[in-house]
């Protein structure tokens, strides 16, 4: 899919996480001023949180998902406690972060954007491709959304309803997607080899 990214003197200070990140910076400015942690160590704890979030991380709760039906049940009821069992946070910092999980089935398919800015679950997905935060993909997605993902190469049956959440500052969703037919025997390393972050998103099959 071809999108133009947004301009750079665009804003959206309008949106939550604008106010949220202003917040932020202005704890970490009275954190170093107090001498409790220096701006080094500050970009060392982001690195190092940037060095675990990953597509790979949503893929194993997928496969996970996948295999145990109990696990399954739980993940859609409660994606934080959920996840939590394999070792993932949704910690957001100042203001955590609610995990939904939404599933694809032979006759719903669910795809996520947010509209207003480029809320995603960082730690499942690791960092967010261009496409998923340019204005042309969010401003689209909601109205036309048959027609962006057949510019991603997918192909819906008409019986299937597509359905589009709106990703915000205080909810993060992730798409499981179908299993693919003939996986049967496959382990779950394997299956979650199978699983990309353009399926966790929705744009792509699995």
């Amino acid at each position: 899919m071809s999108v133009p990214t947004r301009s750079r003197g665009q804003r959206e200070d309008g949106h939550p996480d604008s106010r949220l990140a202003r917040r932020q910076r202005r704890l970490e400015e009275l954190l170093e001023a107090a001498g409790v942690v220096t701006g080094a160590e500050l970009d060392a704890i982001l690195d190092r949180y940037l060095a675990t979030a990953k597509p790979a991380n949503g893929a194993r709760v997928v496969a996970r998902a996948w295999v145990d039906e109990g696990f399954r049940h739980r993940l859609l009821a409660d994606g934080n406690a959920a996840v939590a069992e394999l070792g993932f946070s949704m910690g957001g910092g100042i203001q955590p972060q609610l995990l939904r999980v939404v599933e694809n089935t032979p006759r719903l398919h669910n795809v996520v954007v947010c509209t207003l800015c480029s809320c995603y679950p960082l730690a499942l997905l690791g960092p967010s491709p261009s496409w998923y935060r340019s204005e042309a993909y969010r401003s689209r997605v909601v109205r036309r959304p048959r027609e962006v993902l057949e510019e991603f190469g997918l192909h819906l049956p008409g019986h299937v309803e597509v359905r589009v959440w709106d990703a915000s500052a205080e909810t993060r969703y992730m798409v499981v997607p179908r299993r693919p037919a003939g996986t049967e025997g496959m382990a779950e390393d394997a299956l979650a080899g199978l699983v990309t972050r353009r399926g966790l998103i929705g744009t792509a099959a699995v």
